[in-house]
């Protein structure tokens, strides 16, 4: 199976590695999390797949339908579930518990989390405009960002601006991917991973930590 666990992400602190150099590492209380699901290519799925659930919940704030499918992986219901596709079959049963010490020998891992929401922002906060001239007869439009009229889908018949045009409005609380995190430990009695730079999301939320798909990994 690929390495991946759901976690919780804890807070920023630092280690020291042999050189006595400071690495920044960010703390994620991950799993223990259980197999609820396997999916293969040969039965109706259509595809190879494992489904985690993490942080079991008390059933009644659960649903039927999410108590019924926990029931038949002969385990409580849980808060969250993941999908980990696959590209060959796996020897992981229904119930079947995965912890931190499936990353034993990972160097590098991609964290999959929800960004901090920032509410309604300007153009300047959100995409880094330079806004208006701060002289010239600008008032009180200095954080503007101008007209769209040049934007319209079709200029001259129509107001109604492109999909995708840079406007103020909701920032963060989106689903972001970072990549190629070095993984500096793994704390298998603690459940806990120790993992190089800054994770999305706040302290406390959910994460979602795999096998980077894209480092390159040293033999060393």
């Amino acid at each position: 199976m690929t390495p991946a666990i759901l976690g919780r992400k804890v807070g920023m602190t630092r280690v020291y590695n042999d050189k006595g150099q400071i690495i920044p590492v960010t703390v994620v209380q991950a799993g223990p999390c259980v197999v609820t699901q396997v999916k293969s290519a040969d039965g109706k799925d259509g595809y190879h797949a494992v489904q985690l659930g993490f942080e079991p919940v008390d059933p009644k704030h659960s649903t039927m339908p999410l108590i019924g499918h926990a029931a038949k992986a002969g385990v409580q219901p849980q808060r969250f579930f993941r999908e980990v596709r696959l590209k060959e079959p796996t020897d992981k049963k229904p119930g079947d518990q995965i912890t931190v010490g499936i990353f034993d020998g990972v160097q590098f891992v991609d964290v999959v989390g929800t960004s901090k929401g920032k509410g309604f922002a300007g153009v300047m906060k959100r995409w880094n405009f330079g806004g208006q001239p701060a002289s010239h007869g600008t008032e009180r439009k200095h954080r503007s960002r101008g007209s769209i009229a040049s934007m319209a889908t079709n200029r001259g018949h129509s107001g109604k601006p492109k999909k995708g045009l840079k406007m103020a409005g909701h920032m963060g609380d989106e689903r972001v991917t970072t990549r190629n995190h070095a993984l500096v430990r793994v704390d298998v009695e603690n459940n806990v991973l120790l993992i190089k730079g800054a994770l999305p999301g706040a302290n406390g939320s959910l994460v979602y930590v795999r096998k980077s798909i894209t480092a390159k990994e040293s033999k060393a």
